[in-house]
């Protein structure tokens, strides 16, 4: 087998088939989880060792993830084989689960390829945090949720347009009923803004709240409007999810019928070759004995 076809396959999620792939997917299952992890940890006041350890075990985290992104690209040609070797490459590197894998090593190298003191280099650090959307590659249940989103993106973002509209004409609705009571607050159209983000996420801190009667009862609306603002997404993806898994059931019912089918197909050609076979040994018999 060609050394390249031997790494795609390794490098590739598992089907069952290949002992090599299986063990390379926990590893880069385990380095994942515990990048995220050490994202965690180095919030925390750590002893110097422990942090050493962390940064010793990010660092083999990154080198491993470097190699796994190089391989892919080298033995691209064979995940997109109706393009052509160079082709294949950039169709790689523009695909969504490549630019997650750039990002996960572009907080380790970044540094060294810039060294000195650069804005942002903490700040991208928490980049390594994106790491997790890597076992969107091995995990169906993730990869389920990603396909239904990308499915029911045009509905998705006009639930989103419909939930910033509702924002605005809360926030200019609120302002109107409070900003005499509390002018300090309620400032202008916007100033509410961030009321009714609270209020139609259900967050609800208190820090902003409306003080009169009217105010209260168009928070008490808005509030109501906002279950129905979370209501909306979640019921897109609900309903896509409930179609993939549809849609998938039916293709294994599909391939059900297809080998009970063929089963019975071969198992009538059998009979008829044996009807055949017992046909030629009565004409044999009857040959012999009129002889």
């Amino acid at each position: 087998m060609n050394w390249r076809r031997m790494l795609f396959e390794i490098v590739e999620p598992d089907k069952g088939s290949s002992v090599a792939s299986r063990i390379f997917d926990w590893l880069i299952t385990a380095l994942i989880l515990l990048s995220v992890v050490i994202v965690f940890a180095g919030t925390f006041d750590l002893p110097q060792r422990t942090l050493n350890a962390l940064s010793a075990v990010e660092c083999i985290a990154s080198i491993v993830f470097t190699v796994e992104y190089g391989i892919r690209i080298l033995t691209a040609d064979f995940l997109y084989p109706e393009r052509g070797a160079i082709r294949s490459r950039i169709r790689y590197v523009l695909s969504p689960m490549a630019i997650v894998d750039f990002v996960a090593i572009l907080p380790f190298w970044l540094p060294m390829l810039l060294p000195g003191t650069m804005l942002g280099v903490r700040a991208l650090r928490l980049v390594r945090l994106l790491r997790i959307f890597k076992l969107n590659r091995y995990f169906d249940a993730m990869k389920a949720i990603g396909d239904v989103i990308v499915d029911k993106k045009r509905e998705l973002l006009g639930s989103l347009f419909f939930v910033a509209i509702l924002m605005l004409i809360s926030s200019l609705l609120m302002y109107s009923a409070e900003h005499e009571a509390q002018p300090e607050v309620f400032r202008n159209a916007f100033s509410g803004l961030w009321w009714a983000v609270a209020t139609l996420t259900t967050v609800g801190y208190g820090d902003i709240y409306p003080v009169t009667a009217f105010g209260r009862l168009v928070g008490a609306l808005i509030a109501f409007s906002g279950l129905a603002a979370v209501a909306i997404p979640t019921g897109i993806i609900t309903s896509g999810l409930s179609e993939r898994i549809s849609k998938a059931n039916a293709s294994e019912d599909k391939a059900d019928n297809d080998i009970k089918d063929l089963v019975y197909r071969q198992s009538r050609k059998l009979d008829e070759i044996a009807v055949q076979l017992d046909r030629i040994l009565k004409q044999n018999s009857d040959e012999r004995e009129s002889e």
